[in-house]
């Protein structure tokens, strides 16, 4: 196993010839038609940029990436689970995440992955709402991916309900979602603004030409 010497290391992702990739938690099956590869009689998946923003953002240059083996995390907007199989990956048998998914029908999607993965947990619930899934634990990570207009004020509402002290959050900004009428570094300044009355921000990146109009935040709870 090897990373490539020209790109930030985080624990449990790989480059391997250039290719983002996570060590596949459940050897022999892949999620969503990704690639399957073996090195050193190691199986990993193939992390597609354009399938997940996380993923935009590490080919970007991200910095700061909090996830890594054990970690807790809530996922705001879970969908069908291209990304969390990764972060599934990244984390291990002893981590979890939490995924809150506003569509039944989607969040059926899931289910065969997190009954498989075992380290999934997917919730059907309102992520504006979060007082209809209080019983989850304390998280050391949210992760909030919801086109909606007022994702940062969700992220920040479910911060305040689940994230620890000096916990870590991630956010993907689709500019659109929030104002068409504006360019999209408009509303990344604006999104900014808000998300620094509870956080540091400790990174951003642009996510184009992998996802048109998305920006890309990691932050920390203030203290």
């Amino acid at each position: 196993m090897s990373k490539n010497k020209n790109r930030k290391q985080f624990e449990n992702i790989f480059w391997i010839k250039d290719k983002l990739a996570t060590q596949n938690l459940i050897p022999g099956k892949n999620v969503y038609g990704e690639r399957l590869i073996k090195k050193d009689n190691v199986e990993f998946r193939l992390w597609n940029p354009t399938r997940s923003k996380p993923a935009a953002a590490l080919y970007k240059g991200l910095n700061n990436f909090p996830i890594n083996k054990k970690s807790k995390i809530l996922y705001l907007g879970i969908a069908s689970g291209t990304t969390s199989s990764h972060f599934s990956d990244i984390i291990g048998r002893e981590g979890i995440i939490y995924g809150i998914e506003i569509s039944e029908r989607v969040l059926r999607e899931i289910l065969p992955l997190a009954k498989e993965r075992k380290n999934i947990m997917p919730i059907l619930a309102d992520a504006r709402m979060p007082e209809e899934y209080s019983w989850i634990e304390e998280v050391d990570i949210v992760y909030a991916d919801v086109a909606i207009p007022d994702m940062s004020e969700v992220l920040i509402r479910n911060s305040k309900f689940f994230l620890k002290d000096n916990g870590y959050a991630m956010i993907a900004i689709k500019s659109r979602s929030i104002d068409v009428s504006k360019k999209p570094q408009q509303v990344y300044k604006e999104e900014r603004d808000k998300l620094e009355k509870y956080f540091n921000v400790l990174d951003f990146v642009i996510l184009d030409p992998f996802e048109k109009d998305h920006g890309f935040f990691v932050l920390k709870k203030k203290s």
